[in-house]
């Protein structure tokens, strides 16, 4: 016998070498009938998993993160059977899950439209229906091979071969005639997955590589229950009318022009302002904070790029003007970040102990060469303005420095309201990384790892783990944030670095005169102002708070006599820093205010003659709605008190 430890502390008593679905149906048949996949250990696992020591023993249904995957996973092979189904000749790619659902990758000589989704959907219902079981094998990699390459399918046979070198059998899956390369999990069978619904389809390439093949990919969602997945695209629908995107356009927030390029919107003067709003709020705390601001170059050398490692770890992500191979010409790239520049700050001259903690901050304009697939309105550019900053500092300073790094970044993002909807997440290092794409030695990175995990833990942050999420340099701390389809972006980073200050030679004398070297934290405060402006307008479906409003007060004439009244009160408004218009048009007013609504204006101010008589105003709130007469200098103290709280 052996004993399994329950999420909820209870221990149970079992045969060995019984499966998880056996074990869960022991504990019951209405958990078992919801269970999707296992945790053994800790260790995500198959139903199907047979148990054979003393271990931990989690259930893991549908509201659970890595149950629901496993359920999307399901639905994404069931989805590839259809495809496979209805047109034999597409070859797959990969199919995973993905937070909020999805999708699968096909190589097609037609892209698929919504005609062939609406095939694929009855298709699918009919292979639920089937409730046909899913069956896992292994082979050896040489006979996986050559099935795969029997079954004619090129992507999986390459996928396959990547683990030749490492003597382990690989794992299938089998529903009815269907089969596919997968490690799993999956669900008992295809019966389980009792509502979907395909949801787009767009093009994609292999591997995310612009140079490879060019992929059409199938998004979908799916649930347990009909019900579960009627809120589901109910929310998908409140989405697509928060989406940035959209939102963002019609609002005349931002622009995009094909023949400037992708990836390189136009911000308008809305944009521009709310944008400009937020980099002198960040900048002001950040000098109260006792940053230093600093301006340094859009381009460099490759030498500068080389010292700090970007060229060898980051050359395709960058902009070259030069051949990058010619040794003999000068070559240069626009910035991808700033550290390197303004480590130069620090080297202008020797430096002692009591200089540290060195808190260098700049509003970064930064350039990153973006694969084509990944852009996104103003979350995912090629051209970006960032709050930036790199604090050279003592290893004694380095907990309270990353201390004030997180308190302030949490400052921003609670002000401007996005701070509720984030996550934490601690990106490391992957030694197993086949690209080799970090820094330093194994030694090193355990080192800084352990470092920031010891901080982190002692602040209180509760974070998840990503491997093969930190920089090239060091360990990072990702603020995560998900924009309104469920899509996952950092936010916010702040990093540990013990590496780059010995590539540029950085060092310090301390207080026994000795020269040693500094730690570094990258950090930025309120992240990427185009990406921020965008969750903004997802957040309050394009009505921000006052404080940040392009336009704050639309003042509405009802007759020309009062047009005067109106200009007296813009000039007011105006000298005391309020961001106002007059509407003077010759319009009925019913057709001004809804215009002004339609536009997100926070206050309205209505004059007519009656308010010029006794210097009132007729003052109408986006939230509050009609507030009625009320004198100027109430109006006045109301909309000063919210501008200057920041409320929301």
């Amino acid at each position: 016998m052996i004993k399994l430890t329950l999420k909820d502390g209870s221990v149970k008593e079992t045969e060995s070498g019984i499966s998880a679905a056996e074990i869960i149906k022991g504990i019951g048949m209405g958990l078992y009938k919801s269970a999707c996949s296992v945790k053994i250990n800790g260790v995500l696992c198959d139903l199907r998993t047979p148990v054979t020591e003393d271990c931990t023993f989690e259930v893991l249904t549908f509201d659970k993160k890595d149950g629901q995957k496993t359920f999307n996973h399901t639905a994404s092979h069931i989805l590839a059977q259809a495809v496979k189904r209805l047109y034999p000749d597409v070859k797959l790619a990969i199919g995973p899950a993905i937070d909020d659902g999805f999708y699968y990758d096909f190589d097609t000589d037609k892209a698929f439209t919504q005609d062939d989704l609406n095939k694929l959907e009855d298709e699918m219902k009919k292979i639920v229906k089937e409730n046909l079981e899913l069956e896992k094998f292994d082979l050896p990699v040489d006979e996986a091979i050559a099935k795969l390459e029997e079954m004619g399918e090129p992507y999986k046979v390459e996928l396959c071969k990547e683990h030749a070198d490492k003597g382990e059998n690989i794992s299938f899956y089998k529903q009815g005639e269907f089969i596919d390369l997968c490690a799993g999990p999956h669900l008992m069978s295809t019966g389980a997955v009792k509502a979907f619904k395909l949801t787009s389809c767009t093009g994609a390439y292999w591997r995310g590589d612009s140079k490879g093949r060019q992929l059409s990919r199938i998004y979908g969602t799916a649930f347990p229950k009909a019900s579960e997945l009627e809120a589901h695209l109910t929310k998908l629908e409140e989405a697509k009318k928060r989406d940035h995107n959209k939102l963002g356009r019609e609002l005349e927030y931002f622009t995009t022009v094909d023949y400037i390029g992708q990836g390189l919107p136009v911000l308008l003067p809305k944009g521009t302002r709310v944008i400009q709003l937020l980099q002198r709020w960040v900048e002001d705390v950040e000098q109260s904070k006792g940053c230093q601001l600093t301006k340094t170059p859009l381009f460099a050398k490759r030498d500068l790029y080389k010292i700090s490692g970007h060229w060898d770890h980051y050359l395709d992500g960058m902009f070259v003007m030069g051949d990058p191979n010619d040794e003999e010409k000068e070559c240069f790239a626009l910035r991808p970040m700033t550290c390197p520049f303004q480590y130069q700050v620090f080297l202008n001259r020797a430096r002692s102990y009591r200089d540290l903690p060195m808190r260098l901050t700049e509003t970064s304009t930064l350039f990153r060469n973006e694969d084509s697939g990944e852009m996104h309105g103003l979350i995912r550019v090629r051209q970006f303005t960032i709050s930036e900053g790199h604090y050279i500092l003592r290893p004694d300073q380095l907990e309270e420095e990353f201390k004030g790094c997180l308190e302030l970044a949490k400052y921003f993002l609670g002000t401007v309201g996005l701070l509720e909807d984030c996550t934490f997440r601690f990106s490391q290092w992957d030694p197993a990384n086949p690209k080799n794409k970090y820094e330093g030695t194994a030694e090193q990175w355990e080192h800084a790892q352990s470092v920031m995990a010891k901080i982190l833990d002692h602040l209180g942050v509760e974070y998840e783990i990503g491997i093969d999420e930190a920089a090239f340099y060091g360990p990072k701390l990702d603020i995560q944030y998900k924009n309104v389809y469920g899509k996952e972006d950092t936010l916010v980073t702040i990093q540990i670095d013990m590496l780059l200050a010995e590539k540029f030679g950085m060092e310090y004398t301390d207080a026994e005169g000795k020269k040693v070297r500094p730690y570094i934290i990258h950090r930025t405060s309120l992240g990427c102002y185009e990406r921020t402006l965008a969750y903004l307008i997802e957040k309050y479906a394009g009505a921000l708070p006052l404080w940040l409003s392009p336009e704050q007060v639309r003042i509405m004439p009802v007759t020309d006599r009062a047009a005067e009244y109106a200009g007296e009160l813009l000039k007011k408004l105006e000298a005391h820093g309020m961001r106002a218009t007059v509407d003077g048009r010759n319009e009925k007013i019913g057709y001004k205010i809804r215009q002004a609504q339609l536009e997100k204006i926070p206050y309205f101010f209505i004059v007519g003659d009656k308010e010029v008589e006794e210097n009132t105003i007729s003052l109408r709130s986006r939230k509050e709605g009609d507030l009625g007469a009320i004198s100027i200098d109430e109006a006045m103290s109301k909309l000063f008190e919210e501008n200057d709280t920041k409320a929301r």
